[in-house]
């Protein structure tokens, strides 16, 4: 990884255990990682590797048992929810494998709801919700509720929803893995896109095809890191 590069996540010696009544799963092993401004990052292994628990943990949706994290060279502290959650809202994006959109607000309301609780206003939020369904090819579909939507159609409304507001780092969990070959394709040509504009870029898939658009993969088995390679200059 290039020096002149700026590092924007730094994970130290992370380990998180699970206890499942007498079992103990240890979902991520000592791991370290530093992840920089503009990566292009995909998350690869089997089942149970700990792919999903490295990435809920860089969302902040979970902690670790030991080991930190830092962003922008700020440690988190993760009893301090108050302030992850306006992190959250504000400097990352999270795209999930099932849409999570809500079932009784249309596209617009989806998108422009998560505006309003990053602390923006309702008028701007709408104005930027019309703007980024145009962008994602569902001006048309604005005022459709999610059971009106295909697959394809719901993603790109997360895709909005994750990006109202302007997030340095996309998190996407398999945001292909439920769609047919041609809308997945169209979901990765947006995560493309949005690279290219500055983003830094993270997504767990399982599909090779898929991992092959990131600059750098990531090799997960056993909750440890087995392979960190550069696949091509972001």
């Amino acid at each position: 990884m290039a020096k002149s590069k700026k590092e924007i996540i730094s994970i130290q010696s992370v380990s998180k255990i699970y206890n499942l009544g007498e079992t103990v799963v240890k979902a991520l092993d000592n791991v370290s990682l530093s992840i920089y401004d503009n990566d292009y990052i995909s998350i690869m292994g089997p089942s149970g590797s700990g792919k999903s628990t490295l990435l809920n943990l860089l969302s902040l949706i979970d902690r670790p048992s030991s080991g930190f994290l830092s962003f922008e060279n700020k440690k988190i502290d993760f009893n301090d929810s108050t302030q992850n959650d306006l992190l959250r809202a504000n400097k990352i994006g999270i795209i999930y494998q099932q849409d999570n959109l809500l079932p009784d607000f249309t596209s617009l309301e989806n998108i422009y709801l998560a505006g309003l609780a990053a602390g923006q206003n309702k008028a701007s939020s709408i104005l930027k919700a019309k703007a980024l369904l145009k962008k994602v090819g569902l001006i048309n579909r604005l005022n459709h509720y999610p059971s009106e939507l295909s697959g394809g159609e719901k993603q790109r409304v997360s895709i909005a929803r994750a990006v109202i507001n302007e997030p340095e780092i996309i998190l996407a969990d398999e945001p292909t893995g439920n769609l047919d070959s041609k809308s997945g394709h169209e979901i990765m040509n947006i995560l493309d896109e949005l690279h290219n504009r500055g983003n830094t870029i993270i997504l767990v898939t399982h599909e090779d095809d898929i991992a092959q658009h990131a600059h750098r993969v990531i090799r997960l088995f056993d909750g440890k890191i087995t392979e960190d390679e550069e696949l091509k200059s972001s």
